[in-house]
């Protein structure tokens, strides 16, 4: 079985604003650089956002192992905690998007690890980069994998 490592990130500029998300996947025993995710989601909030960009990373992982192993390391305490089933998702669109995140992988397989801001600053940077491309004129979109 393959490990992976994803980090993911969400902004929103104005909480709800323009919002996007950056995603980053890595192989867990070397480190390497798998992919590098983002995107623009219109008007979100951002743990919608949060949210959006683990969605991207699950799904770049299930693209080359259905069966990985996954750490997700996010700097979102409330998705990693909801995430890991220690605090209910009280807003209906985040339950979606959370069970939308646990259809992705075996749940089993995922676990959750909640690093300060400064420790997700790759994943940070893509998010941002969506946006200022798209409010810039740009699509937006980043899908840049190795």
């Amino acid at each position: 079985m393959t490990h992976f490592i994803v980090e993911a990130d969400g902004a929103s500029r104005g909480n709800p604003g323009h919002a996007s998300f950056g995603s980053v996947v890595r192989n867990a025993q070397t480190g390497e650089l798998v992919a590098e995710l983002g995107g623009v989601l219109g008007h979100a909030t951002n743990n919608v956002a949060e949210y959006r960009g683990l969605i991207s990373g699950l799904e770049a992982v299930a693209s080359i192992d259905a069966q990985a192993i996954v750490e997700v390391r996010m700097d979102s305490k409330l998705v990693v905690e909801q995430m890991s089933g220690r605090w209910a998702i009280k807003n209906a669109g985040l339950r979606e998007l959370a069970m939308a995140a646990r259809e992705i992988l075996p749940f089993a397989n995922v676990t959750y690890t909640w690093i300060p801001r400064e420790d997700n600053k790759a994943a940070d940077a893509l998010a941002n980069e969506a946006l200022d491309t798209h409010l810039a004129g740009g699509s937006g979109e980043i899908n840049r994998r190795v």
